[in-house]
């Protein structure tokens, strides 16, 4: 008898302990995502304005110089005298050496060597002595005041290129420093055996830190989205396969956090970790940067810091 009665208490005892379960999960709360409503996330926001985005595509290339020209002697026979150096300064017609045709039992003047244009001598590369020909270049000479950049495009990016385009152009020598050029010269055809095209870019101002044989690093600004809401591109959460960013639903209040709510949107292009969104925010939302990918529609969150530049 006694056996029984225990039983029976314990059996009592489990049963009450499962409806007092079920009775405490019924009065917590749910969110339309099966989430916790009472959990609360810290979360950045950012506040979208109007802005601009630049798209473009990346090369490389040397500098040179816009006109430049090699100069030849007018007669065979030994380099005599030198009157220039490389990096000085001249003037047409002026003499940069003189070359001895004389050979043995012939004896004739020395033959002037002069420059063909005005400009700084990038290159003399023989000395008093050397032997050289008509179809040798005895100096280079350029307009070092107007240099350019060569660079050549790949073939499946011709259709982005088109002479004036702007560009930003970053050299080793001077980090964090970045010079305008514009595209001057399309070439009509592509080199049948690397299947790139050459272009040239000249720069919108002359500087005297630029120098002929520089590498440098061209951004050539192939789309240009003016007045157009740009976020952060890690503020985009994908849910089943679609874009939606967290909108800021209701602000916190002394009694109540504040809320969000998970907006589709349409993405446009995306630079340096910036996307363009077309459609889904308004110029003034506020949007989750940071936090995001714990959320869900109708979530609480804690506002931890807000910012209105398109940096974290």
């Amino acid at each position: 008898m006694k056996k029984t009665l225990l039983k029976a208490a314990a059996v009592f005892t489990a049963v009450s302990f499962c409806i007092c379960a079920v009775s405490c999960n019924k009065g917590k709360g749910k969110n339309s995502n099966g989430g916790d409503a009472d959990a609360l996330f810290a979360v950045n926001t950012f506040k979208t304005t109007e802005g601009n985005l630049d798209n473009y595509l990346e090369f490389s290339g040397d500098v040179s110089a816009v006109s430049s020209v090699d100069v030849m002697p007018d007669m065979s026979g030994k380099i005599s005298r030198v009157l220039v150096s490389v990096g000085d300064l001249v003037k047409k017609d002026q003499i940069l050496a003189y070359v001895d045709a004389s050979r043995a039992g012939m004896t004739y003047s020395a033959s002037p060597v002069k420059a063909s244009i005005s400009g700084r001598v990038t290159s003399f590369p023989y000395t008093v002595g050397t032997s050289v020909s008509q179809s040798m270049a005895v100096a280079k000479i350029a307009d070092t005041d107007e240099l350019q950049i060569k660079v050549n495009v790949s073939e499946r990016f011709i259709s982005r290129i088109k002479e004036k385009q702007s560009a930003v152009v970053t050299f080793d020598a001077y980090p964090g420093v970045e010079f305008k050029a514009n595209v001057f010269e399309v070439s009509p055809v592509l080199d049948s055996v690397s299947r790139t095209m050459a272009i040239k870019l000249k720069f919108a101002n002359p500087d005297k830190r630029i120098r002929v044989g520089m590498f440098a690093r061209v951004k050539l600004i192939t789309d240009v989205m003016n007045n157009v809401i740009v976020v952060p591109s890690n503020a985009i959460v994908t849910r089943e396969e679609k874009p939606y960013i967290f909108v800021v639903a209701t602000q916190a209040t002394e009694k109540e956090p504040a809320t969000v709510k998970m907006a589709p949107v349409t993405l446009g292009i995306t630079v340096d970790a910036k996307t363009e969104i077309q459609q889904g925010l308004f110029v003034g939302d506020e949007i989750v940067i940071k936090g995001q990918s714990l959320l869900n529609d109708g979530a609480k969150v804690s506002i931890v810091t807000t910012s209105s530049t398109n940096k974290e």
